[in-house]
């Protein structure tokens, strides 16, 4: 099913909720591997494709969920902006695939996440009913917050057919520096002293032997900063080439690897998940986002939770896929919580599909 109008889909999600079907939500697939292999009725978001009103002047754009992301970082490139979250995907990823799952790039440290720059949205809920949520403008403290609640959803709430997005002017100047052959512990000493510091670091990662640090501004700007940093530690300016490679390896990490974790954890606690030998790593967001190449587990989710953090499969076998929920095991009040905000949006669970069966 591809609706291409608001009504539509309204029709078709409350078809479902009537006759007890379930419906998976789908833009360009990029996400498709995250969970567990289900049986659903595809619901194509496609059809809501196209910038709806773009206005550089005042930094907002609204497009249709299934427009490409590619399409939506070209458009505003060719206006000097950006997505200040850096988003990224696998080819054909849409702008809403991209809001659901919550995609942050390495610039999250300095510039924040997808839902800081979610404005708004439309969507239709599990009842068949259209709804907006969030505005049109920066400055809206009107009800209840809800594009903060559909960032990361995964699609387990509502189908969104258009969002709005706060876009920033595009760096003048960018460099990374880069300390070669630091052991975890001493790269994310040298990160956390770099974030905290007066250089503005725009983003701070690690892996395959290097421990970047990346500045963005006008150019006297950077050159201030570079000195800084430098004052710091022994470090190198990378080639454009270089520091290109590097930072899109942390936006797709370890590609060979058949199973790849994404833990999220206190920054302080990453070099002891990184040296216990539990597979290939790599760092970014100054070490608080771990990626970790492993098939064990029971031995990553545990390392994870003695980190006091958080441990997400986003790639494995079927195999594992159905034996292991992509999600953390959440504490009992929690999981609670969570089953009545979907039921409120979802009650019939039409957007349960089985994808994470931990909370189904």
């Amino acid at each position: 099913m591809r609706p291409s109008t608001t009504e539509d889909l309204a029709q078709i999600v409350a078809d479902a909720a009537s006759s007890g079907r379930k419906l998976e939500i789908v833009g360009g697939g990029a996400q498709a591997e995250v969970g567990a292999p289900r049986q659903a009725e595809r619901l194509d978001m496609t059809g809501f494709s196209g910038v709806i009103d773009y206005d550089p002047a005042e930094l907002v754009l609204t497009a249709g969920a299934g427009t490409p992301l590619a399409q939506i970082q070209a458009l505003v490139a060719a206006n000097n902006q950006m997505l200040a979250f850096e988003p990224h995907g696998a080819p054909g990823a849409t702008i809403g695939g991209v809001v659901a799952a919550g995609v942050s790039g390495s610039r999250r440290v300095s510039r924040g996440a997808v839902r800081d720059h979610l404005l708004g949205f439309k969507a239709v809920s599990g009842r068949g009913e259209a709804f907006v949520g969030g505005a049109k403008v920066v400055k809206n403290v009107t009800g209840y917050d809800l594009p903060k609640l559909a960032a990361g959803s995964w699609g387990r709430l509502f189908a969104m057919t258009e969002v709005t997005l706060k876009v920033l002017p595009k760096p003048e100047t960018a460099i990374t520096l880069a300390a070669d052959g630091l052991d975890p512990a001493a790269a994310v000493a040298l990160m956390s002293k770099a974030l905290a510091s007066q250089a503005e670091v725009a983003a701070a990662g690690h892996g395959e032997g290097l421990t970047a640090l990346r500045l963005e501004g006008f150019g006297p700007s950077v050159a201030a900063r570079k000195a800084l940093l430098e004052a710091m530690a022994p470090l190198r300016m990378l080639p454009e080439a270089e520091a290109g490679a590097f930072w899109s390896a942390l936006q797709a990490p370890l590609p060979d690897a058949p199973a790849l974790w994404r833990l999220g954890l206190p920054a302080t606690a990453a070099p002891a998940v990184m040296t216990a030998g539990l597979g290939p790593c790599l760092a970014d967001w100054g070490g608080a986002r771990v990626w970790l190449a492993s098939e064990d587990a029971g031995a990553v989710r545990a390392a994870a939770e003695a980190a006091a953090g958080h441990a997400m499969l986003v790639r494995a076998p079927e195999a594992m896929r159905r034996a292991v929920p992509a999600l953390h095991p959440q504490p009992a009040p929690l999981r609670a919580l969570e089953e009545r905000v979907r039921r409120t949006f979802d009650p019939a669970a039409v957007f349960e599909t089985g994808r994470f069966q931990d909370a189904d």
